[in-house]
């Protein structure tokens, strides 16, 4: 009965030990450089003025490079901010040409997603990464769906364009998410992207603890860049961000989209 009982107790803890090698196992480690806890992001949509008038020179002054994804008409309108903001070493990526999105948006009826095909909307993000290289001397590598959709057609016929971004650019963010990326799993083509327009830094400091805690990559997205005003990320709330990101206590990793996809991409053990 003894022989029995230490025979049950040794099945028992190979079983156990077996399960905890196997869900170690399929847990995917991702640890970030120079013992940083978490990445942040910050980008910028539609190359808005107020995002070369002011913005940029916030982002400057504490030497934070963020991504500001353009459409090339716009960028006509304030090229030479644009110029500087390259040379300034900020990322330049992809928001298509005309900004097609549902036409349930009533702006966008005549341009609607839903009466676009894929080779449209492949023709649209190559035409738009030419004609933003002929501006700016830089060929966009990473991509910000309009309004966050991702999909083309209606109905039946309804496609998502979400492989025409991964064949065309290293990263493709989306809009109004509700969490960070965990970067041992998130698919490159379709980032998370949580809105920080019209938002305290009290408000985002949650979102940032968390991400702390759970090693992820938080992508931040806005569009103008001021102190009031709809769709606009406040610069008092940006300021005291960075100032929380570069403390190093924080251990937080502040960079370009690009810069830290290329490093999760480099760096994490699930293929593509």
């Amino acid at each position: 009965m003894q022989t029995k009982r230490i025979s049950s107790l040794l099945y028992f803890c190979i079983v156990l030990l077996t399960c905890s090698n196997i869900s170690s196992a399929q847990e995917p480690a991702f640890t970030w450089p120079t013992g940083k806890k978490m990445a942040i992001s910050l980008s910028f949509d539609d190359a808005r003025a107020s995002q070369v008038d002011t913005g940029t020179a916030l982002l400057d002054a504490y030497n934070v490079k963020a991504t500001f994804y353009v459409q090339p008409p716009t960028v006509k309108n304030r090229l030479d901010g644009w110029k500087k903001a390259v040379t300034a070493g900020h990322e330049i990526g992809n928001h298509s040409i005309s900004h097609p999105c549902s036409g349930n948006f009533l702006w966008s009826r005549n341009n609607a997603l839903e009466d676009y095909s894929l080779r449209q909307m492949k023709n649209q993000l190559e035409t738009a990464n030419r004609q933003i290289e002929a501006l700016l001397g830089v060929k966009p590598e990473v991509f910000a769906y309009p309004c966050g959709q991702t999909f083309v057609g209606r109905g039946k016929n309804t496609k998502s364009y979400i492989p025409v971004v991964a064949g065309i650019f290293i990263s493709g963010r989306g809009w109004l998410a509700e969490s960070a990326n965990d970067p041992a799993f998130c698919d490159m083509a379709q980032l998370t992207g949580i809105e920080m327009d019209g938002k305290d830094f009290e408000e985002l400091l949650p979102l940032i603890q968390s991400a702390q805690k759970n090693g992820q990559w938080l992508v931040l997205a806005g569009h103008e860049m001021g102190n009031n005003g709809p769709q606009t990320t406040r610069l008092a709330m940006l300021k005291k961000l960075i100032e929380y990101a570069q403390d190093p206590t924080n251990k937080i990793w502040i960079a370009p989209v690009g810069t830290i996809a290329r490093y999760v991409n480099e760096h994490r053990k699930i293929a593509e």
